[in-house]
């Protein structure tokens, strides 16, 4: 991601979506002036319009706290907001691979009712419980560079027809990757991951040119299982000590619902059986992802 251009390209995309009623102006049309937004923000036109044109990339906290306050951002825009609003940073780079620890590749295999997976740098499946494998996808059997989350819902069929709300899970991990990217621009597998799906997703190229930021910290997902039939998950995300770049998932249902059934009744069909190779197996731990 290009330091320079990717500001401009988010305050823009930004500007363009705020009303102007909600930002205290008369006009009744999509979007503000730049002359509205360097008023509201307490700057100079010229020195927003250098923004905007990546003449100028690292504005002080205090101009990242008024763009924010204009375009009534959430954490994750603000977050975002200041990470690119950081000087740049080193070349790119292929950063070292992510490993789990045995201890949590442990945990999530133990947990025989509940699908569990730990999700790395650029949405990469680090490791996944057998739930989590009959549930979703079986990550750890694909080759290492296509075990991501983002590439799966986009690139696989079956996810599609997984989720029934597609769009919105699409929509949302798209924004967690853009999040991503603002923290990590110079990591050189999350560009030509962008790349690839900018080609082969039309909805994927959309989306991202659209610059929104999704941080996944807990929410529902409504799904229809080809074995089980629906299944409305309830998921929570913890980040994990020791990497920050390390994310816990864990699903659940709402007791004595349909959906608590249908997920018991797919622990039974998954059958994970205890064996000297279980945590191996259900993690993938012996093909790491880089």
């Amino acid at each position: 991601m290009d330091h320079r251009s990717a500001l401009g390209e988010f305050l823009r995309a930004c500007r363009a979506r705020t009303a102007p009623e909600e930002a205290g102006q008369g006009r009744r049309v999509r979007g503000l002036r730049r002359e509205e937004v360097a008023q509201l923000a307490g700057v100079s036109v010229d020195y927003y319009t250098r923004l905007e044109q990546g003449r100028h990339t690292s504005p002080s906290e205090a101009v990242v706290e008024a763009l924010s306050r204009v375009f009534r951002l959430d954490a994750a825009g603000h977050a975002h907001l200041a990470d690119l609003a950081r000087p740049a940073r080193r070349p790119a780079e292929r950063t070292p691979a992510q490993k789990v620890r045995p201890a949590m590749q442990q945990m999530i295999a133990s947990m025989t009712e509940h699908p569990a997976f730990i999700v790395g740098r650029r949405t990469d499946i680090l490791a996944a419980n057998p739930m989590a494998r009959a549930l979703l996808a079986d990550w750890p059997s694909l080759p290492p560079r296509e075990r991501n989350y983002t590439r799966w819902v986009f690139l696989d069929p079956a996810a599609r027809e997984l989720f029934a709300d597609w769009p919105t899970v699409a929509a949302e991990v798209v924004g967690t990757l853009r999040l991503y990217a603002g923290r990590h621009p110079d990591d050189v597998r999350l560009n030509e991951l962008v790349g690839e799906l900018t080609i082969k997703s039309a909805e994927f190229r959309t989306w991202w040119n659209g610059h929104r930021v999704h941080e996944r910290t807990h929410g529902t997902k409504h799904l229809l299982h080809p074995a089980v039939g629906p299944i409305t998950i309830r998921y929570e995300a913890l980040a994990l000590p020791g990497d920050a770049d390390q994310t816990l998932f864990v699903y659940n249902t709402d007791p004595g619902s349909s959906s608590h059934d249908n997920l018991r009744l797919l622990a039974l069909w998954a059958d994970p059986r205890p064996s000297d190779h279980t945590s191996r197996a259900a993690t993938g731990a012996d093909r790491p992802v880089t």
